[in-house]
């Protein structure tokens, strides 16, 4: 089967340069949009010029130039996006409505992949603010893409190993990525177990989805069995890697974020077994 023609928006963020990674890996034609925006942003035009040299083609466009990205989306046969809601507020989730619209009016795409990577939106009804601004934002880029007809892939990878491994699972008040040198706050008993996943391994699932007929109009859950940890497990994990004991204190269950209720979609790992992805005892190395 011929490899689809890929299109990143926002190939210069975070999950965005390892989406355009992973699509150069597994051998597509892989486009970036390069947007006006960037103007003096050296950082940024650079990362681009890296995508170029890795065989990747910029796309110019706009999400003020509505003509721009119809343009763009006419090269391609997938489209993903990957544009913060949190970091980038002048590129917010929103945003995406108007990449919606170019879609349509395009017509070729046979399947868009809206920012989305962390927390299912459809499972967070019960999430506070401020996160639970993000999660409305995103049910209503859904809403405007089921509307309008285009086919879809939603993708679930729940907590970024980068932001909540690191740390301990610390990051409400852990003001660090890295582990911390002697305690560790438990939230609750500890025992509420999360995925927590590598993110180079969701870029990898990602791309393994959008050709695969399986994951058409469906969520791609990212949630490996081994994957499936508690915040004690975690702990555990960093000790035994360094050979000592944290002194532990808690705060109660209560304040815990994190919600995961709701309808079943398709799993990553057992639609693709072949991807050795990074369990977390090997991820907790690299900080040793």
């Amino acid at each position: 089967m011929a490899k689809s023609k890929v299109l990143v928006v926002g190939g210069t963020g975070y999950i965005g340069r390892k989406i355009v990674k992973a699509s150069l890996e597994q051998g597509h034609k892989t486009y970036v949009l390069q947007r006006a925006e960037i103007g003096l942003d050296i950082d940024k035009l650079q990362i681009l010029l890296s995508f170029k040299e890795q065989g990747a083609r910029l796309i110019e466009g706009s999400f003020s130039d509505h003509q721009s990205l119809v343009n763009a989306v006419k090269q391609v046969d997938v489209v993903i996006c990957t544009i913060s809601g949190v970091h980038f507020r002048s590129h917010n989730i929103l945003e995406q409505l108007k990449l919606v619209e170019a879609i349509k009016e395009a017509g070729n795409i046979k399947r868009f992949l809206p920012s989305e990577f962390g927390m299912d939106p459809a499972r967070m009804g019960d999430a506070i603010e401020p996160g639970r601004v993000t999660f409305d934002d995103k049910m209503i880029v859904r809403k405007g893409i089921e509307d309008a007809k285009i086919p879809f892939t939603y993708v679930s990878a729940n907590c970024f190993a980068g932001y909540f491994v690191g740390n301990l699972s610390q990051i409400a008040i852990h003001p660090s990525l890295t582990p911390p040198k002697d305690k560790v706050c438990i939230f609750g008993d500890g025992n509420v177990k999360a995925v927590f996943m590598d993110e180079d391994d969701i870029a990898t699932y990602t791309i393994k989805s959008i050709d695969d007929p399986r994951t058409l109009n469906k969520t791609l859950y990212l949630r490996p069995p081994e994957n499936i940890l508690s915040q004690r497990q975690i702990v555990e994990m960093w000790e035994k890697l360094i050979g000592k004991k944290f002194e532990k204190f808690s705060i109660s269950a209560e304040d815990l974020l994190a919600s995961m209720k709701g309808e079943e979609g398709k799993e990553a790992s057992e639609l693709y077994p072949e991807v050795q992805y990074t369990r977390m005892d090997a991820y907790l190395k690299r900080y040793l």
